[in-house]
């Protein structure tokens, strides 16, 4: 391998590193399964890539030829396995498509028995067979890339618009281990603009791979916190809501008991909360429910536990009040932040102005063994008289328990 091949393989080593740097960081920042099936997936199949290139065999010339030979071999059908065992986590469509889920079946099945039989040759044969081995290897690693391709054109038609830039992987693959194989079995007839083409084409595979695996993982973090919404927090303002409010407020009680003071606990019920939805569209709702939230927060600090006992109703609980007298500050300061108007986007990226119109309820709770529930309802309830009993929004009721 002269110096000019040497400099095109290890550009491509370089690539797959930094590549894989980021996967590792994936995994640190996620620490989810699909983030270490990526990085298993970029070292297994990056291996067999950079194998093939014999750039190892270049630079450290004593390494033994059989295990380099059955790395070589078996690593391509392995990575066809993890390719479609990842395409069926990855689309999701397995179990919704009988093509897809036959294919990726019975491929991984025949793929990893290709695994074990070219394993075998290379233990027994490596000596007189290496050519046909590398033959026969590049032969399943054709039928991978065919199987991983044909799945994901069919999810791309099912829908699956990541899919799409899959297949596209799938081309650039294709072209990377014809590449590859030919400089292994044919290295007289390769030459530089090769190299590069295949260098280039498996860096752009995985770089394919690891941007839409990051872009899959983000969608299934957020699908896995839209699916806790039953296990309670809102999705527009990411605040404690329904039996995990009523958990909190409850901690908030028993440490105020435990510190030998009490507990404030505010209702904000925003009454106008919808007035935009039949003009505006029922996607400004969330923004006025977020912006909201910031605002109380900002009002009333982070120590605090903030939370929405329903959509117009967001319950503030101060814990460990020392100085009941900053209370009525701390509620001015939350009318004066809250009265403010915002802007809001609604359908057709239209501009809409939101004036609240909101009402505040407060009850002080100096038992341990108060029912958390009951006195959200007597906050509410007092939010709610004030709003009848009082023409000007932001009066606040305030009542011992």
């Amino acid at each position: 391998m002269d110096a000019l091949e040497t400099v095109v393989w290890s550009v491509m080593l370089g690539g797959l590193l930094t590549l894989g740097t980021m996967a590792v960081v994936d995994v640190f920042m996620s620490r989810t399964l699909a983030a270490w099936r990526g990085l298993l997936f970029m070292g297994v199949t990056g291996t067999s890539c950079v194998l093939l290139s014999g750039l190892p065999e270049d630079l450290f010339p004593g390494l033994p030829v059989v295990p380099v030979l059955a790395l070589k071999a078996s690593l391509g059908p392995l990575s066809g396995v993890m390719v479609l065992v990842y395409l069926k986590q990855w689309l999701g469509v397995a179990a919704e498509d009988r093509f897809v889920h036959h294919t990726i079946n019975w491929g991984s099945i025949s793929l990893l028995a290709g695994t074990v039989a070219i394993s075998v040759l290379c233990m027994l044969f490596a000596d007189s067979w290496h050519t046909e081995i590398l033959l026969i290897a590049a032969v399943f690693n054709a039928v991978a890339v065919l199987l991983a391709t044909a799945t994901s054109v069919r999810a791309a038609q099912l829908g699956d618009k990541l899919a799409r830039t899959m297949t596209l992987g799938c081309l650039a693959l294709a072209v990377s281990l014809s590449g590859l194989f030919a400089h292994q079995l044919m290295p007289e007839n390769t030459a530089l603009p090769i190299w590069i083409a295949t260098s280039f084409s498996t860096v752009v595979f995985f770089m394919i791979m690891v941007s839409l695996g990051l872009r899959r993982n983000r969608q299934l973090r957020r699908l896995h916190r839209l699916a806790g919404l039953a296990q309670g927090m809102d999705p527009a303002t990411g605040l404690p809501r329904g039996s995990v409010l009523l958990s909190k407020v409850d901690d908030a009680f028993w440490r105020s008991h435990r510190l030998g003071t009490r507990s404030v606990v505010i209702c904000l019920h925003l009454r106008n909360l919808y007035a935009l939805s039949d003009v505006a569209g029922h996607s400004v709702d969330q923004q006025i429910l977020a912006t909201m939230a910031a605002r109380i927060r900002r009002a009333m600090g982070f120590r605090c536990l903030v939370g929405l006992y329903h959509p117009r109703c967001f319950v503030v609980v101060l814990s460990a009040v020392t100085q009941p007298k900053v209370i009525p500050s701390m509620t001015a300061r939350l009318r004066e932040l809250m009265n403010e108007p915002l802007d809001v986007i609604g359908n057709n990226d239209t501009l809409h102005a939101f004036v609240p119109q909101f009402t505040l309820g407060a009850v002080t709770v100096e038992s341990d063994n108060a029912n958390p529930a009951e006195v959200i309802d007597q906050a509410e309830q007092l939010a709610l008289q004030a709003e009848r009993d009082y023409s000007q929004a932001g009066q606040t009721q305030h009542a011992p328990l």
